[in-house]
């Protein structure tokens, strides 16, 4: 019996201590249970009541979930959840909330998506290692968006945004790298989704060297320097629109080279040819930048006509659909040396047995007007100077030609500080092209800056069509150009050709007025042979082939005849 009372006694003690456990219990509550949240996030304020310290109260929460507290009266806390990023899509957390012997509770926060579009028109990009730009459309209902990226080769002109559609231009410099790389650009908005845009950027190529059969400098037929050369040259005529017309030699309307061209260019008072050349569609491999033996044999042809005539020849790279001309900038130099090295390598080798009646000229008219674009254009020369110097034999001693930027006479006078430095001296020469006015000479149709002039010199001005006189570059004009390539070159024994001239003949004038406008033209053309001469200068005509209307032609290619009698006495009478 005392038993039984003892375990009854005992149960009683365990139950009243366990009713004064909760007894004492501390009270936890939240005046709100769920917070809803836009995209663009905010503040919200929670009241938490609790009868435990209020130090001991201790939120637990999600990193996008800011909360600060203050003390209020009467053990109250006022919870401040503030959700300070925006989200592109809809988020969720419950915060726990704890205090010192007290049950948690559970606030759940919830925040939307803005469900903004944000893209950009590509997602993934390969690209060879040559600099390259590549347009891009970024498309928005977001409010600002903002283009970025680690990497110091990827270049972005515009890099942030808002609603609507944004044009941005990408730039990749060169890879000089052994390897390819990749690049990511990051795409982010105001309530917009992420994205990104991964660039795979291979290396430059690398060439083989085509320098393979490098020979002992031979002086042999290469004894003139170049001052010499150019005492022996007379006057010179370009096949214009033909070796590097592109799309083949007849593509841009003029038959083949032929042996009797060449020969009825000589008969008629010209000692030099100016073969103007493109290489770079002939490419047998444009990975390698191999040039086909059978184009190579087919300029040596033509070279063959002119020697074996007894004229000078000036064989250059052209036009050549502009890697080189279009590109002398810095973004591009690393790529355009390596291509200009391995060009020059297999052509001055294919005709490095040629006498010093065969010259080299690097380029046509390189597009340049600036110091920065002149410095990578000089580093073009000195990759065309090693590599014609280093395949030896005759072409140790070749005269080369280098031309001045954009061959303008200003420019080349205020930008070309000197000639690039050779490995043997005096065998160089400088290169200009003259059609100045260029409304007399070229224009074809009237601008918004000016008009086509017809008729040239002090004395074949019109007074019927006064606003087709020419309004500068005359006689007084024409003059001072010349002299300062003179002053700049001729005077310190640098030669200087004038690889191009011309003026077109406007045959649509009639009466009068065409034969005032033949008067100027022949009239300019002799004027500038006779300045030319007078500042020892060599002229190389540019007859393109073309008959009839705004036309250069001295010669009818078909026929092999004399076109243009009356200009081809113009040049030999100034040119005496």
């Amino acid at each position: 019996m005392k038993k039984i009372v003892g375990f009854l006694l005992l149960l009683l003690l365990i139950a009243s201590q366990s009713c004064n456990k909760d007894d004492n219990k501390n009270s936890l509550s939240a005046t709100e249970k769920e917070l809803f949240f836009t995209y663009e996030g905010g503040k919200k304020v929670v009241s938490i009541s609790t009868t435990a310290p209020l130090t001991s109260v201790q939120f637990e929460k999600a990193d996008w979930i800011d909360i600060t507290t203050r003390e209020g009266v009467a053990n109250n806390i006022f919870a401040t959840f503030n959700v300070t990023s925006e989200s592109d899509v809809e988020r969720a957390d419950t915060v726990i909330v704890s205090a010192e012997n007290a049950s948690s509770i559970f606030i759940s926060v919830k925040q939307e998506g803005a469900n903004l579009e944000l893209s950009a028109s590509l997602q993934n990009l390969t690209i060879d290692g040559t600099y390259r730009t590549r347009p891009i459309v970024i498309n928005s209902t977001s409010p600002s968006w903002e283009l970025k990226t680690d990497e110091e080769w990827i270049l972005i002109d515009r890099k942030k945004g808002g609603e609507g559609k944004t044009d941005v231009t990408l730039k990749f410099l060169e890879n000089d790298e052994d390897a390819e790389r990749i690049g990511i650009i990051y795409l982010t908005g105001k309530g917009a989704p992420k994205s990104s845009i991964e660039i795979t950027q291979k290396p430059l190529p690398t060439y083989p060297d085509y320098n393979v059969s490098p020979k002992e400098p031979d002086m042999t037929g290469m004894e003139s320097s170049a001052v010499e050369i150019a005492s022996k040259i007379k006057i010179g005529w370009n096949i214009g629109n033909t070796l590097e017309a592109i799309g083949g030699e007849t593509a841009w309307g003029n038959p083949k080279v032929t042996d009797n061209l060449i020969k009825l260019v000589k008969e008629n008072g010209f000692n030099a040819i100016r073969i103007p050349v493109s290489w770079n569609q002939y490419l047998e491999n444009a990975e390698t930048a191999k040039i086909k033996d059978s184009w190579m044999n087919r300029v040596k042809e033509v070279v063959d006509y002119c020697i074996d005539n007894d004229m000078y020849v000036v064989m250059n790279i052209h036009w050549d659909g502009g890697w080189m001309e279009n590109n002398c900038t810095p973004e591009k130099s690393k790529s355009v040396n390596k291509k200009l090295r391995a060009f020059w390598q297999q052509i001055a080798t294919h005709f490095r047995d040629y006498d010093e009646r065969l010259l080299f000229a690097s380029a046509n008219e390189p597009n340049v007007d600036n110091s920065v674009q002149m410095e990578v254009l000089m580093s073009y020369y000195d990759t065309f100077i090693q590599a014609v110097r280093e395949t030896g034999g005759k072409n140790s001693y070749r005269t080369l030609v280098v031309q001045g930027p954009s061959t303008d006479i200003e420019l080349t006078y205020n930008l070309m500080k000197s000639l690039p430095e050779d490995l043997v001296k005096d065998r160089m020469m400088a290169e200009i092209h003259y059609y100045t006015p260029y409304p007399f000479c070229l224009m074809t149709n009237d601008e918004s800056w000016g008009k086509m002039s017809y008729f040239w010199g002090a004395g074949n001005h019109s007074t019927s069509l006064p606003e087709r006189n020419a309004k500068f570059g005359e006689e007084a004009e024409l003059s001072s150009l010349l002299r300062k390539m003179k002053t700049k070159f001729v005077d310190k024994g640098i030669p200087v050709i004038m690889g191009e001239f011309a003026a077109i003949k406007r045959t649509n004038l009639k009466g009068e007025d065409l034969e005032l406008h033949l008067q100027s033209r022949n009239y300019f053309l002799k004027y500038l042979m006779e300045k030319s001469k007078e500042n020892g200068i060599l002229p190389f005509y540019w007859d393109a082939g073309n008959m009839g209307e705004n036309a250069s032609a001295l010669f009818d290619r078909r026929q092999c005849s004399v076109y243009d009698q009356d200009v081809l006495d113009a040049l030999m009478e100034g040119i005496e």
